[in-house]
């Protein structure tokens, strides 16, 4: 983003994620993402009415536009146009880079942007009969790529990269555990970020827990070999969640009082369906070089972990350091709330540039995130901590 309306991330939230049946299992996506969007106006302090657009991401949907319901329910006027975008699990990511991209274009100053999805509350899909009289079939996924492009189930995908690369379930057992110690060790400051709104829903992400090493070797495997099969461990479960941000562009981020985090590069790359946890590298390498950043120029990456092994091979692909990943644990230690996720990313980025905590150290520092999606998808974007308004 160049010149007047570079993008920026003045505000952040989410929701606490539930596993698919869980603490958020009566709530439909619209109803999870509405009271992240009207908390995200009263934490930067911005009149509704100066709301040029309302973009989220969702994946499992059965029509319809829910971003138009979630704008209506968190009290957005009518005037107010709201778009759902659905590339899979890249949808949150996307939605805020597509908000970004409104910004750079000068056709909007201020977006609220973000996914939600609802496992729970998810339509049963089904195909009608081609044949007149016979009943509909019932399917479980959408084809992510044609014939003759391969399409994987994605696990089975990300077992072939684990074995592939010989990363051992040990290894992706603890890189499991490491992702549920930071995420405990994050559960105090999450409390003070997450959205409740009453009614008894979760103040925490129900799934982490302390997980022992030996916890995560006894769950069984559920794709690939006994060397280096994925198990229940080391794939993200499903679940329930939203997340939103809200972004300006400079020239109204002059007259903002608060810290932002400015997005240097943010786009979308397609890679190999076949692969698709390799997509995130290309994209990664695009990005940073976009923004002119190097590895060890970033204080804190944020990766999806879908699976152990597709966060694992990603970051080293890209020579991220070990200490700057998923600071407040990942996927693998919340559950996996498909359109929300790539949101939760840049939710997690925002609270650990711009906490009060890391203010002094963090500034002007770069931090990137990145998730990919079925069908050899990939989203990211790279930003920057202001903390004095440019200009």
């Amino acid at each position: 983003m160049t010149g007047d309306q570079r993008a920026v991330i003045v505000a952040a939230r989410r929701t606490a994620v539930a596993p698919r049946g869980g603490a958020l299992a009566r709530l439909q996506a619209d109803e999870l993402a509405a009271p992240v969007l009207r908390r995200l106006l009263d934490d930067a302090g911005i009149a509704a009415d100066r709301i040029d657009n309302v973009i989220l991401g969702n994946a499992l949907y059965g029509g319809g536009n829910p971003a138009r319901l979630a704008a209506l329910r968190a009290g957005l006027s009518p005037s107010i146009p709201a778009l759902t975008l659905d590339t899979q699990c890249c949808s949150g990511l996307d939605a805020i880079v597509m908000a970004a991209r409104l910004v750079g274009a000068g056709a909007a100053d201020c977006v609220l942007a973000g996914g939600m999805e609802s496992f729970s509350r998810a339509p049963v899909r089904m195909h009608r009969s081609q044949v007149p009289g016979e009943p509909p079939v019932a399917y479980d996924r959408p084809a992510f790529a044609p014939p003759p492009f391969a399409d994987p189930d994605l696990a089975q995908a990300a077992a072939l990269l684990a074995a592939d690369r010989g990363l051992s379930r040990q290894a992706q057992a603890d890189f499991a555990v490491a992702s549920h110690r930071k995420a405990v060790a994050a559960l105090a400051f999450l409390k003070t970020r997450l959205i409740t709104d009453g009614g008894g829903l979760p103040d925490a992400d129900s799934f982490t827990r302390n997980l022992s090493r030996a916890t995560a070797l006894r769950a069984p495997i559920l794709a690939g070999p006994q060397e280096t099969g994925l198990s229940a461990a080391t794939i993200a479960c499903e679940a329930d969640g939203a997340a939103a941000v809200l972004v300006l562009s400079q020239r109204a981020f002059a007259g903002f009082g608060g810290p932002g985090l400015e997005i240097l590069a943010a786009g979308s790359a397609g890679g190999d369906p076949e692969a698709p946890a390799l997509a995130p590298v290309a994209a990664g390498r695009r990005l940073m070089k976009a923004a002119n950043v190097a590895p060890s120029d970033l204080a804190a990456t944020e990766i999806m972990e879908a699976y152990a092994v597709q966060a694992m091979v990603n970051a080293g692909d890209l020579a991220i350091e070990p200490s700057g990943l998923n600071g407040m644990g990942g996927g693998l230690a919340r559950g996996h709330p498909i359109g929300a996720s790539g949101a939760i990313l840049a939710v997690n980025l925002f609270d650990r540039m711009l906490s009060r905590e890391n203010a002094a150290a963090a500034a002007r520092s770069r931090g990137m995130a990145l998730i990919a999606a079925a069908g050899g998808l990939a989203s990211g974007m790279v930003v920057e901590a202001v903390f004095k308004q440019a200009g």
